[in-house]
C-alpha cells in the first residue's frame, strides 16, 4: 500500500510527462498526480518521483508510473483526508475490477490518494470495560473521541470487549458498588452475613471485603485487568483500573496495552491511546 504521510508530498499537474520534459520538481513532491480533462471526464495517472539536489526546486531524476488512467478513480465526496483509517477502508471497498488507486479531495480541496489499499495496516485496539452501567464510561469516551476524528492521523480503529457482569447476578453475589444496578449485594452499602458469597470485583474489592467481613469464607471472580478471570488480551488493548499507580503502558500475557484510572477524563484517555500507538509503532 502507498498512502502518503501528508498531502504536501503530492504534486498535481495537467501536463503528462510524455508531453514535456520535466527538469526540476518541488522539493516536497514525492508523488505526482496528472489530472486531464477529456471527453469522458477527468482522467488521472499517478507517478512516483525520484529527485536529487538541494533547494526548493530539485533535479528530477525519474518518474515511475504507479497507476494508469483505467486503474484510478476519484472519490466523489470531500472527506477529512487526515482520517487515514477512513480513507483506507473507503479505498479498499472501491478497488476492484482493475482499480487499484483512489484519489480523495479534502475539506480544504487538497488531494491525496491510496494506492493498493491494505486494511490490515490499520491498528485495531480492543477497548475492555465492564457493564452495566451502559454505556460504560470508557467506551463512551472512545466513541466520542473517535467521532471527532481525533485519532485520524494514527491509522487506528477500535473494537469493544464489554464484559457483562449480569451473568454473575444472584442473591449471594457481592458487587463493588450500587451504581451498576446489578441484582445482588454491594460492598459500598450492604452488610454481608451469609457465608460463602461470590465476590465479583478486583483486588481492591477483595481487600475491602476481607477488611469488613474477616469471618466470612468467599469465592471471587476477579475482574482486575492484571489478574482477570474474565479477560485475556489477544490484541493491543485499552482498559481501566481503580489503582492509579497501575496507569500507563503495560503488557498482559505478552500483549501490549494501556491502562487508565477508573475515573479518567477524555484527555487522559486520548493521551493514553496516543502513547500506546506510538509505543507499538516504535517497536516495529
Amino acid at each position: 500500500m502507498i498512502f502518503p504521510d501528508e498531502y504536501k508530498y503530492v504534486g498535481i499537474t495537467d501536463i503528462p510527462p510524455e508531453d514535456t520534459e520535466y527538469d526540476t520538481i518541488y522539493f516536497l513532491t514525492e508523488y505526482l498526480i496528472v489530472e486531464q480533462q477529456k471527453e469522458a471526464g477527468k482522467q488521472f495517472s499517478l507517478y512516483h518521483v525520484q529527485k536529487s539536489g538541494e533547494g526548493l526546486f530539485r533535479k528530477l531524476e525519474s518518474l515511475e508510473k504507479l497507476a494508469s488512467e483505467n486503474q484510478i478513480i476519484e472519490y466523489d465526496k470531500k472527506l477529512n483526508i487526515k482520517n487515514r483509517t477512513l480513507l483506507i477502508e473507503t479505498a479498499a471497498k472501491l478497488c476492484k475490477n482493475g482499480i487499484n488507486t483512489v484519489i480523495f479531495t479534502g475539506i480544504d480541496n487538497h488531494l491525496t490518494f491510496v494506492h493498493e489499499p491494505d486494511p490490515s495496516q490499520i491498528l485495531e485496539i480492543e477497548v475492555v470495560d465492564v457493564i452495566p452501567p451502559e454505556p460504560s464510561w470508557l467506551s463512551y469516551i472512545i466513541d466520542k473521541l473517535d467521532e471527532s476524528e481525533l485519532f485520524g492521523d494514527f491509522t487506528v480503529k477500535f473494537c469493544k470487549n464489554l464484559i457483562d457482569l449480569r451473568q454473575f447476578e444472584g442473591e449471594n453475589t457481592v458487587f463493588p458498588c450500587t451504581v451498576s444496578g446489578l441484582k445482588g449485594k454491594y460492598l459500598d452499602s450492604d452488610n454481608i452475613t451469609q457465608n460463602n458469597p461470590l465476590l465479583v470485583g478486583c483486588e481492591i474489592s477483595k481487600t475491602i471485603f476481607e477488611s469488613r467481613f474477616p469471618h466470612l469464607q468467599y469465592s471471587q471472580i476477579n475482574i482486575c485487568p492484571f489478574n482477570s478471570d474474565v479477560f485475556t488480551p489477544t490484541k493491543p488493548f485499552l482498559t481501566r483500573c481503580c489503582r492509579s499507580e497501575k496507569s500507563g503502558l503495560t503488557e498482559i500475557n505478552g500483549v501490549d496495552g494501556v491502562v487508565v484510572h477508573w475515573g479518567a477524563s477524555e484527555f487522559d484517555v486520548a493521551e493514553a491511546v496516543k502513547n500506546l500507538i506510538e509505543y507499538i509503532k516504535n517497536k516495529d
